[in-house]
């Protein structure tokens, strides 16, 4: 390997195409155009002495080469930029710097708005991408700097990871106003909907994967009754769309529920059992500890997501 012709951009070159799998979009990542990157492969498979990356269809495919090199180049850049970062001050009306969350469209709806408000004035170059992935993912995108931040439900998070509760959450049913079904039970809204009459109504389940069971089948099992799932969506704005267009009876989060009973003239009930009380948290990688450009994104989210803490007064209230 011929060293005296490696520098720093070659490595970000190599870290960007081991995210994207494409030149295009790891020259958008890092600022560079598709004809650079491709000149920096170049490069780097001359002084590896390896194609590093295969075309396969639309991807690129890294060779074994490449995925042995994976970690040792993205512990090297992020050390590099971790001391870079300690002195580094953070400007939010001057920056120019593109922040990515993860999270699902619960957050999107809840979070994008606030942020919008808060964000755009103070700091008019910043852009804010929002992107939707599976609790699973999270920390392999931390890890990989794919995201800064995560928004989410608790999950068992490696210890390199970092997290803020940011409020309580749990689940409501939702349903048309005066529905035929909840009406010819006498099932006011506010109240809590009879087992019986709550599987009696067929129901649209959020299930990212298109599964059918969702977290009140077990305490339904436990009860021998079962619920008719009619139809399965993945983001909760559709369970809300088709209930507002529909008979089907959905199930929300609490905060998620509110916004979209106001927004298209649906009725909150509470399920026919309590539903756990759940934590929301911000979720970040250590190294971005003290980094300043994270700590006013962080700042940021927690100020938009302050919705405060429930208790079992408010599950039978509903506020």
């Amino acid at each position: 390997m011929n060293f005296a012709a490696l520098d720093l951009n070659l490595l970000r070159v190599f870290d960007a195409m081991m995210l994207e799998r494409s030149t295009v979009r790891a020259g958008d990542r890092i600022g560079l155009s598709q004809p650079a990157v491709s000149s920096a492969l170049g490069r780097l498979r001359h002084i590896t002495g390896d194609p590093l990356f295969v075309r396969d269809g639309n991807s690129m495919v890294p060779t074994p080469r490449a995925l042995q090199l994976r970690e040792p180049v993205r512990g090297a850049l992020a050390q590099l930029e971790e001391a870079l970062r300690a002195a580094a001050a953070f400007d939010p009306a001057s920056s120019t710097q593109t922040f990515r969350i993860l999270g699902s469209d619960y957050f999107s709806s809840l979070l994008m708005p606030r942020l919008a408000e808060a964000v755009v004035p103070a700091a008019p170059s910043v852009r804010l991408q929002m992107l939707d992935g599976p609790y699973s993912e999270i920390s392999a995108q931390l890890s990989d700097g794919r995201v800064d931040v995560a928004v989410a439900p608790p999950f068992p998070a490696p210890e390199w990871i970092a997290q803020k509760k940011l409020h309580d959450s749990y689940i409501v049913s939702v349903a048309r106003k005066n529905h035929p079904v909840l009406a010819r039970h006498g099932v006011a809204p506010g109240s809590r909907i009879p087992p019986e009459v709550f599987c009696q109504i067929p129901q649209v389940l959020m299930s990212i994967d298109g599964g059918f069971r969702g977290t009140m089948d077990m305490a339904l099992d436990e009860q021998g009754l079962t619920r008719t799932i009619a139809m399965t969506v993945p983001h909760f704005q559709a369970v809300a769309l088709c209930v507002a267009e529909s008979e089907l009876l959905g199930n929300l989060p609490v905060h998620f529920g509110r916004r979209a009973a106001r927004l298209l003239g649906l009725e909150l009930y509470m399920p026919p059992f309590d539903p756990p009380i759940l934590g929301v948290s911000v979720f970040w990688h250590r190294r971005f500890d003290k980094d300043p450009a994270n700590i006013w994104l962080r700042e940021r989210i927690g100020q938009a997501l302050d919705l405060g803490s429930v208790d079992a007064g408010e599950l039978r209230a509903m506020g």
